[in-house]
């Protein structure tokens, strides 16, 4: 089975209204506390889990990643590190790396791909690489089975989106407002429509992240159409503030899950 081929089987069966994505950063708070969150998001009843890749410089992350990904390196995780968290995770659920850019292109593009592939991943977000630039990144994945997973805003056009939404792979990832990842108090305004416009636009799953912090908010996008919800700063401030990351976020998960069966 591809990477593609196993993220669409997430997205469908078992009598879920939409599948779950927790996001996690790999080697937060260290390296065997990112492998036991890992193991509680797939105990807990994640679908799909989204991987980080900490870097220094992340344009799309709130001040929550942002502060996971700081202290992960710090604690000297190292990208060889991270996809081993996700190569112990494969085999419960598809696992898509978000990495920018510079990640890739630092240790080479037909490497990294070749890397994923090899720890049994899933899919690669690249939030950093414009659909100008993308070509080589997605011929890459393409050959390797690998789902290029888009992302659209509420910004994008509708003949851009058209575009976009025809390369997805796997999914296409909705980013639900303007702005960093990090919990509203509600989801924008904007978000229904984005999601219609979304699903118009591609034949894979939509998915709506960023801004979505309580089950209420997970059940108001899939309501809205959303075919899979993408959950991150608010289980990354629960690690970081519980004695017991694992359970935790275990516990959450569990409760997000529950509001999409």
């Amino acid at each position: 089975m591809t990477g593609a081929e196993a993220i669409a089987a997430a997205f469908t069966g078992d009598g879920r209204r939409a599948a779950l994505m927790p996001y996690m950063m790999g080697g937060f708070p260290d390296m065997d506390g990112s492998r036991r969150i890992a193991e509680a998001y797939a105990d807990g009843g994640a679908d799909l889990v989204e991987l980080g890749i900490p870097f220094t410089d992340p344009l799309a992350d709130g001040p929550v990643i942002q502060a996971a990904g700081t202290a992960a390196l710090r604690a000297g995780a190292t990208t060889h590190e991270v996809l081993a968290v996700g190569r112990a995770l494969a085999d419960r659920v598809p696992v898509v790396v978000m990495a920018y850019a510079n990640l890739v292109l630092a240790r080479g593009l037909e490497r990294f791909v070749d890397e994923l592939v090899s720890h049994g991943l899933a899919g690669l977000i690249v939030p950093d690489l414009p659909l100008e630039e993308s070509d080589a990144v997605r011929e890459a994945c393409e050959r390797a089975g690998l789902a290029l997973v888009p992302l659209v805003a509420p910004t994008t056009p509708d003949e851009r989106m058209a575009r976009i939404g025809a390369q997805a792979r796997g999914f296409l990832y909705a980013v639900s407002l303007t702005g960093t990842t990090g919990e509203r108090a509600a989801l924008a305004d904007t978000f229904a429509d984005l999601v219609a416009r979304a699903k118009a636009a591609t034949a894979v799953p939509v998915a709506l992240g960023f801004g979505i912090g309580t089950p209420e908010q997970a059940r108001q996008a899939v309501d809205a159409g959303a075919d899979g919800v993408i959950v991150g700063s608010r289980l990354v401030r629960a690690a970081a503030e519980a004695e017991d990351p694992a359970a935790a976020v275990h516990a959450l998960v569990a409760q997000f899950a529950a509001a999409l069966r």
